[in-house]
């Protein structure tokens, strides 16, 4: 899937066209160009959403315009998103008044998806070929935008938006230099490289093959390539700084509840095949090579084409596998839109001659196919999930379960407000310190607290985190915003990405006031859980983790937490207390 740069057998007057037609070339391809990227935009729209994850981010975004720091709890250094740019970026256009934060998610994510798309398709159009009267059509560029993920994480409040944009804008600006029309001085290329692991960590991957390739586009001895290296690496630097001494990790939360330096191939290989299975990708792929072989044919290919096009095979190759290694995820095909990105990114559109017509034809009407008819099994089943991968279509099941065909705003969801609704009620008239733990029957029961704050566990709290008051702990037992759920163990048949507990007795056991007789009065636990969990938490290394979080931050904490967050970052025990309690 590579890309041409000029027909070998062009005479002079294919490098020098006429001014009439490089004017109808250059209106062509920018037709094009417009059409391909508001098709998707229509698409996409049509698909608007905001999931859960994406309210997550949202409330660390209310934190931070409230002033309480980057936190999802205040009181509690926890780095629970796992992009820092698309949090930032939220900041920035949080000010703005009467705009809601769900709706600004919504529409900046499908801003960056256009404008990631668009600058990638310029990008190829410029590799392929050397004069303005080369005349593409689409190619790649269907396979990306007739698949429902692709449509639906453009919008979701979640930083896949921002990922297509960082990547469009790295694969724009090394054709650049590719073609020497340099957009900007090699260092501010190599500064927004660099910004690939603040986007998404798992990014450095392609940011590694992206800085090699700048370097060699561009070599002028080791003493620019030092300079250009330091800009890369400044802004990640400075946030990993920041990062250990806040945070007291050496990555984001999610990172740890992931276990994302585990190996799980199966079921990594297992979430591939859901993904390209039901779309049968092997065919657009199959017309893409050979797309990328004929207008290979006849071809003269020089160093800086080579260079470009291994960047984003070799890149996306690799963000391929690693999504693969850690298990993949439990979002149907989200984890591997970057990868098949930047595989696509070569032959986003292919230039149009008898050889590519037939298969780009071909190629459109599988997009065509793929668009209308094309789903999952499970996306039209009663529960939209796959039981055996436990893979799920996100948005058809939070566009079911909230009855809205577009839910945007946390209260469309009836989950998150059939469960803020009572709380705040019981806010409104008593507002002392209290554990909340929901019964069987539905009610809440409250328990005396002893941290000066109320507080309540949910699976999803992104919802009830938006709807909640900002000075009360919303936890989570998989451990996204909750540090004692992070650090243990995960367990070995739960879906990737929820594969850890920690409920509310682990809250009772940190912070409940009252005898044990008080405590297990109203059903909810027992003693010996209790006290099982007490031990564990006792353990030499816990409450320091736990001190990491949560004590004021103060010099001296700053240092501490960076000094040990290598160790702190390893840190597990148990998910079960009885076998926990024995202390390394």
């Amino acid at each position: 899937m590579s890309t041409t740069v000029a027909d070998a057998s062009a005479g002079a007057h294919a490098e020098q066209p006429e001014p009439g037609r490089r004017h109808r070339a250059r209106i062509w391809n920018w037709f094009v160009l417009g059409a391909t990227v508001a098709v998707f935009a229509v698409l996409a729209w049509n698909r608007r959403w905001m999931s859960d994850d994406g309210l997550i981010v949202l409330r660390t975004v209310r934190q931070i315009l409230a002033g309480n720091g980057p936190v999802f709890n205040v009181g509690e250094r926890v780095e629970s998103n796992t992009s820092t740019l698309w949090t930032y970026l939220l900041v920035a256009f949080g000010w703005i008044p009467g705009l809601r934060l769900e709706w600004l998610a919504v529409i900046l994510g499908l801003l960056c998806s256009i404008g990631g798309l668009l600058l990638a398709l310029d990008g190829t159009r410029r590799l392929a070929g050397p004069t303005r009267s080369t005349i593409v059509a689409p190619a790649g560029v269907l396979v990306l935008i007739a698949l429902p993920p692709f449509r639906d994480f453009a919008t979701s409040g979640l930083e896949t938006g921002l990922i297509t944009l960082w990547l469009g804008t790295t694969w724009w600006l090394l054709v650049r230099h590719a073609r020497r029309t340099p957009a900007c001085p090699v260092a501010v290329t190599a500064l927004v490289i660099g910004l690939g692991v603040l986007v998404r960590p798992d990014l450095a991957l392609f940011s590694a093959f992206a800085g090699l390739g700048l370097l060699l586009l561009e070599w002028r001895g080791w003493r620019r390539a030092l300079l250009w290296a330091a800009a890369a690496a400044a802004l990640p630097i400075a946030y990993q700084i920041f990062r250990m001494g806040y945070y007291g990790l050496l990555t984001p939360n999610t990172a740890l509840v992931k276990e994302a330096s585990n190996a799980m191939w199966s079921r990594g290989w297992d979430y591939l095949a859901d993904f390209t299975g039901p779309y049968y990708l092997w065919i657009p792929l199959v017309l893409c090579a050979v797309l990328g072989g004929l207008t290979l044919r006849r071809a003269r290919i020089d160093r800086p084409v080579v260079i470009v096009v291994a960047v984003s095979l070799l890149g996306g190759i690799a963000l391929a596998l690693y999504v693969i290694r850690v298990g993949g995820d439990f979002m149907h095909g989200r984890m591997l839109l970057p990868a098949l990105f930047s595989l696509m990114l070569p032959i986003m559109v292919v230039r149009l001659t008898r050889a590519t017509v037939v298969p780009a034809l071909a190629l459109g009407v599988w997009a065509i196919v793929a668009t209308g008819w094309l789903r999952t099994d499970f996306a039209t089943a009663g529960k939209p999930v796959d039981e055996t991968v436990t893979i799920a279509d996100e948005r058809v099941a939070y566009v079911a379960a909230s009855h809205h065909a577009h839910p945007i705003l946390a209260e469309d969801f009836d989950e998150f407000t059939a469960i803020a609704r009572p709380i705040n009620a019981m806010l409104a008239t008593d507002r002392s310190p209290a554990i909340l733990v929901q019964s069987k029957e539905g009610g809440w029961h409250r328990y005396p607290s002893t941290n000066g704050r109320t507080i309540a566990t949910f699976f999803n709290i992104g919802g009830p985190g938006m709807l909640l008051p900002l000075d009360m702990w919303v936890h989570d037992p998989i451990g996204l915003a909750n540090p004692v759920a992070a650090h243990t163990t995960p367990y070995p048949t739960r879906r990737i990405g929820h594969n850890k507990y920690a409920g509310a007795a682990w809250e009772a056991a940190q912070f409940a006031r009252g005898t044990p007789a008080e405590l297990i009065a109203q059903g909810d636990f027992t003693v010996g859980s209790l006290d099982a969990i007490r031990r564990t938490l006792a353990c030499r290394h816990n409450p320091e983790m736990l001190e990491s979080v949560r004590a004021p931050l103060t010099a001296g904490r700053f240092w501490r937490n960076f000094v040990h967050a290598v160790g702190r970052t390893g840190l597990r025990y148990d998910y079960d207390p009885r076998v926990a309690q024995t202390c390394p």
